[in-house]
């Protein structure tokens, strides 16, 4: 979307055609106010993910963050996530889960729909892609991209990407699913059908975690993955190319990197010939895995701890991958890690813990907007730009709005494409947004 891949191809924002330059007379107004047009040169990348199992877990409907405000602050929402079957093909999965009906068969009522009108039974789309077709219609700029994979579902990624046919098979069947709206009808409700969700979604994100191993102890593995991750990216360009060759739409690609030296190791240059942008993951350097504090999401090594990884050396091997800078967009987090049983210390940075904090969001982790308001000893290191806080014995550490904007400052410095933060339910105020959007611009952060 920022980025114009390999050879050039202009890729314009969704939301935001390319200006249509014609004749010499606007030639001669660009040289009479004395200014360079960049052509397709696009806004910076506000993107959030959408974990769509908290819409039944905790209640953080499609309404709910359009009520925080967050998407006037967003050029794009990825959907988390879209699963992949045993024989390589996408699919809306059935079981405890239960998607196909959170995602197209409920019906909302007046007061938690984005329109504020109830569903009727027979619609032939219901469910939070409706939701989302309604948000889409509030803020027309807005981009969705459908993400594949994830962490507990890519699983059989490997499968997919193996043969020439298998990823034919398995883009076609992504594109139909998703991009074409051609939904399952299940049983007797009357949801879905060919077309049901055309439009909801205009891009593909894939989030294998990852192409190389260093994944779920679940995935389907072979050593050609990382091979296979590069040829799926350009047999998805391929078919999206054609798609909107078809339609006259635009259509998005995008893929998740991981911020960790090991397994971002495993990937080809040629992979960024074929993304609008990637996503590079800049958090999670540290957890319940590891046994002493430390930052999870940093922007530079700290000057005490010259072997930890930082948000600026993942985007650093990315770069030195061969990636142009604004082909990359900066992931962020809307938690903190949190460790028990830390010594009384000046700040508890680097201390031996007893263990994980206990489970609070999702494990030993705590939301952006429930950190900003536990009380305790703040610490704030620019020069590494981390911050975390230290209460009784447990330390915890996320980004604050300080942090976000030496992150933001950092991306318009660098060139980078602009900023990604996991997820939107973790600041269920839209808050964390706001401060992103301000960083993006160069403002101050606003408490």
């Amino acid at each position: 979307m920022n980025a114009l891949p390999t050879p050039f191809r202009p890729r314009p924002s969704p939301g935001r055609r390319p200006l249509l330059v014609v004749g010499a007379a606007v030639v001669a107004v660009v040289l009479i106010v004395g200014s360079i047009v960049l052509l397709n040169k696009r806004p910076l990348e506000r993107i959030g993910y959408f974990a769509d199992w908290n819409v039944a877990n905790r209640g953080f409907t499609v309404e709910r963050l359009r009520q925080s405000g967050a998407p006037e602050h967003l050029t794009r929402l990825m959907w988390a996530f879209g699963d992949i079957d045993p024989e390589g093909l996408c699919h809306i999965p059935e079981g405890d889960h239960d998607q196909p009906w959170e995602l197209y068969q409920r019906r909302y009522d007046a007061d938690e729909s984005v329109n504020g009108e109830a569903d009727e039974y027979e619609q032939e789309l219901a469910g939070s892609l409706n939701q989302l077709r309604q948000l889409r219609a509030l803020y027309p700029d807005l981009g969705a991209s459908l993400s594949l994979g994830g962490w507990n579902w890519s699983v059989h990624f490997s499968t997919a990407a193996r043969t020439e046919e298998s990823r034919e098979a398995f883009v076609s069947s992504c594109l139909d699913l998703w991009l074409r709206g051609n939904l399952p009808v299940r049983g007797d409700e009357p949801q879905g059908g060919d077309g049901a969700a055309s439009g909801v979604f205009d891009g593909i994100d894939l989030d294998w975690e990852w192409p190389g191993g260093q994944g779920n102890a679940s995935n389907v593995e072979h050593p050609d993955d990382p091979a296979g991750f590069t040829l799926l990216l350009a047999e998805f360009r391929r078919q999206m190319d054609e798609l909107s060759a078809e339609t006259g739409q635009e259509y998005i690609l995008s893929a998740s990197l991981p911020g960790g030296a090991s397994q971002s190791q495993t990937y080809e240059a040629e992979i960024f010939d074929h993304v609008d942008f990637a996503t590079v993951q800049g958090y999670d350097f540290s957890g319940p895995w590891s046994e002493s504090t430390a930052h999870h999401s940093n922007l530079h090594v700290p000057e005490y701890d010259d072997e930890a990884n930082s948000v600026d050396q993942a985007v650093r091997r990315y770069l030195d991958l061969g990636a142009d800078p604004d082909r990359l967009v900066m992931g962020i987090p809307a938690f903190g890690r949190g460790w028990q049983g830390v010594p009384a210390d000046e700040d508890g940075r680097d201390q031996t813990a007893e263990g994980p904090a206990d489970d609070d969001y999702d494990g030993p982790t705590r939301p952006f907007d429930e950190l900003e308001e536990m009380e305790g000893r703040r610490f704030l290191d620019e020069e590494a730009g981390s911050y975390w806080i230290y209460d009784g014995d447990e330390w915890w550490t996320y980004d604050n709005p300080d942090v976000i904007a030496l992150k933001g400052e950092y991306v318009r410095e660098e060139g980078l494409a602009g900023m990604m933060v996991w997820n939107l339910d973790m600041d269920a105020d839209g808050d964390l947004v706001r401060v992103m959007d301000e960083s993006l611009e160069g403002s101050a952060p606003t408490r």
